[in-house]
């Protein structure tokens, strides 16, 4: 199984300062394992891409409650009242990105676009610091693609290729990130052979994973 590696050896991947994007929706989809690893490593000022920072005994929540990320971006915070504390007394960086803008962004990461342009946050405090673009008579914002040393992926079945199948709602970020990232690690929930899964429900497709951990459920 040449994939699947120790969680211990995950962990040994994931270095001070990476930039990190992880997979969830409040907490749904996010490789608690991996976490955890974090957690236990002692891994520390992260920049953390993700669509939320989970709850604080939950997911992401869980990094930054015990203060092992420098900057998170992020599209909302409201979940996790430890963040929004964190922000207030200026111990962690907050980007906040409307929420389809920062899928994009991660999409284009992955793909390989130079950026988009976008309405949305024109004329509001998110248009700081970024290029206006005038096409015929609307006015964009030029938004830039994200990327991230490695991405965390939550799935839900992997099979020993890395095909990934995602459980309902636990799709969500984890396909887009796992494209966007120079290293992808999944926490399976259950781990099978190749074969078992079927091809019409592999979400991501094994060839951008490199490296599985999990498989205890």
């Amino acid at each position: 199984m040449e994939k699947y590696i120790s969680i211990n050896e995950a962990a040994d991947l994931i270095k001070d300062g990476m930039t990190i994007m992880i997979g969830g929706f409040m907490g749904v989809g996010t490789p608690e394992i991996l976490i955890d690893a974090i957690l236990e490593k002692g891994v520390k000022d992260l920049t953390v891409i993700a669509n939320d920072t989970g709850f604080p005994d939950k997911g992401i929540g869980k990094l930054v409650t015990n203060k092992r990320i420098k900057r998170v971006i992020a599209s909302h915070i409201g979940l996790n009242p430890e963040t929004g504390r964190q922000m207030n007394a200026k111990e962690l960086i907050v980007d906040l990105v409307p929420q389809g803008t920062l899928a994009e962004q991660i999409r284009c990461g992955g793909a390989g676009i130079g950026g988009f342009l976008t309405e949305t946050g024109v004329g509001t405090i998110v248009e700081e610091g970024k290029k206006k673009i005038k096409v015929g008579n609307t006015e964009y914002l030029l938004e830039l693609p994200l990327r991230a040393d490695i991405a965390l992926v939550g799935g839900s079945v992997a099979d020993k290729s890395g095909n990934i199948y995602y459980n309902g709602s636990k799709r969500n970020f984890n396909p887009l990130i796992a494209t966007a990232a120079d290293l992808v690690i999944v926490g399976a929930e259950r781990i099978v052979e190749v074969g078992e899964l079927d091809p019409n429900h592999v979400m991501t497709p094994g060839i951008f994973v490199d490296y599985i951990v999990g498989g205890e459920k």
